[in-house]
């Protein structure tokens, strides 16, 4: 153990020891600092709640989005953790298994509810810990949480989820409709570079940053010994085992992806579901907060803002900004840190005291005055409301049908017969222009952004077009406004489609079109969420079904939830397309297994829209 951090230097209140080894129940050992409070740094003895925090990515790191609105400056996590001991509290910050000065070997998600649980188990034995432990972390700090929660360990006492905590990792955060999420890919590409095997191998270090990722993502797919990641062969192992595991089986019903198979066990204590409208886990964080609360006597709490995967305390999103009272600092509290100390305050101090938050909190994006900012990011607008369920009280599903002459409407289409088509072609896949991604770089930034391709964004090529205008798009859009209209909730299309392959993609695309104006001579088509839907598993996830060529066949694709204020003049837009690349792998529309695409032809698709098959865009109305 050593109790000073070389490249920090703690204050005289706080006291830290850190590389404390902690024993798991296979042998392998954790690295865990300890911050207590102290005076002339020697530590008080008083027993504390301790609040525990479990990262892959070095608990002496530095997280982006661990800034403030006064101090754009992010904070280390040791920074972070003199501010909640000076709160009242023990902090202690672990290194997940394989990761910097940790034990073992780093699998992916699969370890940490074990881990978290003997990790508990251990800090409630010691003398500074009075017996109540509560979790926090982002990201993956929030899949640790919900993994050890789903084993509900004796001590655990309240829990801060920020965007993660997998409610199903096969239906949102890994695969989504069928469709493989290739931020996975870029994510397991940064970290194996970061890890220890890594930094105790000078070739395979060397051999990691030879590859160019850009140029991988366009010789897919990838194999054993053919990928980015073959000098680092636990990461390729672990990341081809979740692209070719394409059916909802055992595999994706394991700890740390799969709570919704734990909510009877899940702990019953009180925990926020925190994310944001470009967060890849808006969907874990509503389902979290519904299958909880049905089963719990806890407080369960809902936060939804209008970020990207942890920037809490911005105006912004990708290129559009929603206004002075977008971030949380100021909305719900002065801070991120301070939201967090109330909520535990509450819950680890005096239970039954103030609590700091409504049931559901969210921001319902809209109503800015659509010109650029002095930043050059469109005023999108929005502001923040306290609900007491999700969806909000008086939302109703409303019908907006696609027509064939791209009109989107409540009025159901009459003709006897009437389809669109287009060529999905995998060699040109339609391109990802921002959305709920995290880790994506350098192939996919995460936001809201007009729908036009450019140099910037991956897999374009000149002449750049607005997305609208490709070929293999399909545009459904409502007349202009007459009155504002809010759409809060989850997002859905029912499609009645064909095609000439025996399997092929549809994706969906939610859009508020801004008008015309002189800041943006050709309006600004704004992306709110997106679906997919693998065709083969239209009936259901656990097994394929091919497509009988020129059959028609009734899906659903489900999209992430959004809130948004459709303003007078604006235009409600729905695409339909087979592609959203690189946001999800290529359906190669052959048949072939998953993540074994080598034989890829084009496809051509039809979605029907007459009388007898009336595909349907589901919107959430808010009542006025």
């Amino acid at each position: 153990m050593i109790d000073q951090a070389p490249a920090f230097t703690p204050p005289s209140d706080v006291h830290v020891t850190r590389d404390v080894m902690v024993t798991m129940r296979d042998g392998v050992r954790l690295a865990t600092d300890i911050y207590r409070p102290a005076r002339n740094s020697v530590p008080l003895d008083v027993a504390l709640p301790v609040l525990l925090e479990r990262t892959p990515y070095d608990k002496l790191g530095v997280n982006h989005g661990d800034r403030t609105r006064e101090d754009p400056v992010p904070k280390s996590k040791p920074e972070l953790a003199v501010e909640f001991v000076r709160g009242g509290y023990v902090v202690a910050l672990q290194d997940c298994r394989g990761r910097y000065a940790s034990e073992g070997a780093f699998e992916k998600y699969l370890n940490e509810g074990p881990d978290g649980v003997d990790t508990i188990e251990w800090l409630v034995t010691r003398p500074w810990c009075d017996g109540r432990i509560g979790t926090l972390g982002l990201s993956y700090g929030a899949h640790v949480q919900s993994a050890l929660a789903c084993l509900n360990p004796p001590g655990l006492a309240a829990m801060f989820l920020d965007s993660g905590g997998f409610s199903s990792a096969f239906h949102s955060g890994i695969r989504q409709g069928g469709a493989f999420e290739l931020k996975q890919a870029t994510w397991a590409y940064k970290h194996a570079l970061l890890s220890p095997a890594t930094a105790a191998d000078p070739e395979r270090l060397k051999a990691l940053k030879a590859q160019d990722l850009t140029a991988w993502f366009k010789r897919m797919p990838w194999s054993e010994g053919h990928s980015p990641l073959s000098a680092a062969p636990e990461y390729e192992k672990y990341l081809l085992d979740q692209w070719r595991n394409g059916l909802f089986s055992p595999y994706w019903e394991q700890n740390g992806i799969y709570a919704r198979g734990a909510y009877d066990a899940y702990a019953d204590v009180p925990v926020v579901h925190m994310s944001s409208w470009f967060d890849p886990y808006s969907v874990t964080a509503t389902e979290n907060f519904l299958g909880l609360t049905a089963r719990k006597t806890s407080p369960v709490k809902l936060v939804l803002g209008p970020w990207t995967h942890g920037q809490r305390s911005v105006t912004f999103a990708g290129d559009v900004d929603f206004g002075p009272a977008a971030p949380l600092d100021g909305a719900l509290a002065g801070n991120y840190v301070a939201l967090r100390l109330a909520w535990f305050d509450a819950w680890l101090k005096s239970p039954g005291g103030t609590d700091p938050l409504p049931p559901v909190k969210l921001f319902v994006m809209g109503g800015g005055s659509g010109r650029k900012t002095p930043e050059g990011r469109l005023d999108h607008g929005g502001e923040w409301r306290d609900e007491t369920a999700w969806p909000p009280v008086g939302v109703e599903t409303v019908d907006y049908f696609l027509h064939a002459d791209g009109d989107l409407s409540p009025e159901a289409p009459t003709q006897d017969e009437a389809f669109r088509e287009y060529v999905h072609d995998p060699a040109s896949p339609v391109p990802t222009i921002g959305g709920a991604i995290a880790s994506g770089a350098p192939v996919m930034e995460a936001g809201a952004y007009d729908q036009r391709e450019g140099p910037e964004v991956f897999g374009c090529e000149p002449p750049y077009h607005a997305l609208a205008d490709r070929d293999d798009v399909l545009v459904f859009q409502t007349s202009p406004l007459e009155a504002d209209l809010e759409a809060i909730g989850p997002i859905r299309a029912e499609l009645f489609v064909a095609s000439d392959c025996v399997d092929t993609d549809f994706t969906i695309k939610l859009v508020d079109v801004h008008p015309p104006s002189p800041d943006y001579p050709d309006g600004y088509a704004m992306n709110l969420t997106h679906g997919i839907l693998r065709v083969r598993y239209r009936e259901g996830f656990d097994h394929e079904t091919r497509m009988e060529p020129g059959q028609v066949y009734a899906i659903t694709v489900e999209a992430f939830p959004t809130a948004n204020r459709f303003v007078k003049g604006h235009r409600i837009r729905l695409d339909v397309a087979s592609s959203n690349f690189p946001h999800f792998d290529v359906n190669p529309n052959s048949g072939e297994p998953e993540g074994y695409g080598r034989s890829p032809r084009p496809a051509r698709n039809r979605v029907y829209m007459d009388a007898a098959r009336r595909s349907r865009l589901l919107l959430p109305i808010q009542a006025q």
